[in-house]
């Protein structure tokens, strides 16, 4: 009897491991999610508009379990002087809570805040004159900050 009750628990135990251990491989992610993320975070333009498509049709992407959520420019506005900045900060805070999530942020932070910087530029690009200059500054000051204390 106890032979068989010890066989019994054994197998209850190895079926238990079997069931979390087939749980845990369908909720892992895929297996390019690295590639995914560094190809959402790099500095061009296509890599920016590529985030934009993702992230306007989020559940597409679901199964790789990214960090969507945002406070967008932090404590700083969002829209300073009227510049929309909103959106790239919101791809910054992208990067970096899922390269924090993945381990690797220090390996990749420069490279974050540089994207950012290069997406606020873009969005300057579209000013002229005067108002270019300031939005250009307004950038600039975001970039250190955000090299400095983000």
């Amino acid at each position: 009897m106890r032979r068989t009750l010890t066989t019994g628990l054994a197998a209850s135990a190895l079926s238990l491991v079997t069931l979390v251990a087939a749980a845990s491989a369908a909720d892992a992610a895929p297996a390019d999610k690295p590639q995914v993320l560094s190809s959402w975070t790099q500095t061009s333009a296509s890599s920016y508009n590529a985030w934009t498509a993702a992230r306007a049709n989020q559940s597409a992407w679901s199964a790789y379990g990214f960090d969507w959520s945002t406070d967008y420019c932090s404590s700083s506005p969002d829209n300073p002087f009227g510049f929309p900045f909103s959106t790239s900060c919101a791809r910054h805070d992208f990067g970096y809570r899922n390269y924090k999530a993945q381990g690797t942020f220090s390996a990749n932070k420069a490279r974050l805040d540089s994207a950012f910087y290069e997406d606020l530029k873009r969005v300057c690009a579209g000013y002229g004159g005067a108002s270019k200059t300031a939005c250009n500054s307004t950038a600039w000051t975001y970039y250190q900050a955000v090299r400095a204390f983000g």
